[in-house]
């Protein structure tokens, strides 16, 4: 199943109703917690929709920021206050889709729509640097083990993807997708897709997309040493390798589930 070039792509439709129900969201947030606020860059895409990786059954997860005072008003409840964050923002975005499946889960709120595009909403805070000037990186809520804070940096990991995918003529995010599109195939294949995105920027090295009056390789090469890289890290799929996320550089550690559904997607590729 070699990788395809620029397949996978989102229908207009799919993305307008994405981008429609986006822009619904982020007012129900605005009149919740901005004071009917109108701007809406209070919201953006991240995950794989934001790294330009997803593929048409993706999820699809949106940064949503916060006023700083929403962080200390929660930061001071006591019994877990990102728990009751995530019930806020619940509340808000009921009041625009009352008939949709709308539930927190640990770390985001997922909204299922009756045509089966998921939106997970992840509630964050701008972070400031030591002089006060906000650096990009946001605070998010971790309702799991009592409550925590995590912090995360999707604009650099969005920024470092895409420069990858330039510089290898399209080859990165195509990749990334026939990955997706293949463990989307397969129900019992766990596997996120900040594992892919990762994985793939690590192991693609200075591979491209042949340009125009270049010389390509055999059929498969590339495919090939994709494998040969999983089988250098995991040691023929027995042990997890921490990889480090480019841009945000967030440490992640493949489960057991995960690498056993990379291996088989990666040798599925290279038959």
């Amino acid at each position: 199943m070699r990788i395809p070039k620029n397949e996978y792509n989102i229908s207009q439709e799919i993305r307008y109703a994405i981008a429609t129900r986006c822009e619904r969201i982020t007012k129900a947030i605005n009149n919740e917690f901005w004071n009917g606020s109108t701007d809406l860059s209070h919201s953006f895409y991240v995950g794989s929709y934001g790294r330009h990786t997803a593929i048409s059954t993706s999820d699809v997860d949106i940064l949503i920021k916060l006023p700083r005072s929403e962080y200390e008003r929660y930061d001071r409840v006591r019994g877990n206050g990102q728990s009751r964050l995530l019930q806020a923002v619940k509340a808000a975005i009921e009041t625009t889709y009352p008939n949709s499946d709308i539930r927190a889960d640990g770390q985001v709120v997922v909204v299922d729509f009756s045509d089966d595009i998921v939106f997970e909403l992840l509630p964050a805070f701008e972070q400031t640097d030591m002089y006060g000037n906000y650096n990009e990186t946001y605070l998010y809520p971790d309702s799991n083990m009592g409550g925590n804070w995590k912090s995360t940096d999707p604009k650099a990991e969005i920024h470092y993807m895409k420069e990858k995918n330039d510089s290898s003529n399209g080859l990165f995010y195509d990749t990334c997708k026939h990955i997706r599109y293949i463990r989307d195939q397969h129900p019992s294949y766990h596997l996120s897709g900040i594992i892919i995105d990762t994985f793939v920027y690590h192991a693609i090295g200075n591979w491209e997309w042949t340009r125009p009056g270049g010389n390509g390789s055999e059929p498969g090469t590339f495919e090939n040493v994709l494998l040969g890289a999983y089988n250098r890290d995991t040691f023929g799929g027995l042990v997890s390798k921490t990889y480090f996320v480019p841009g945000s550089d967030m440490q992640i550690t493949p489960d057991r589930d995960e690498v056993e559904a990379l291996g088989k997607i990666l040798k599925k590729i290279a038959e």
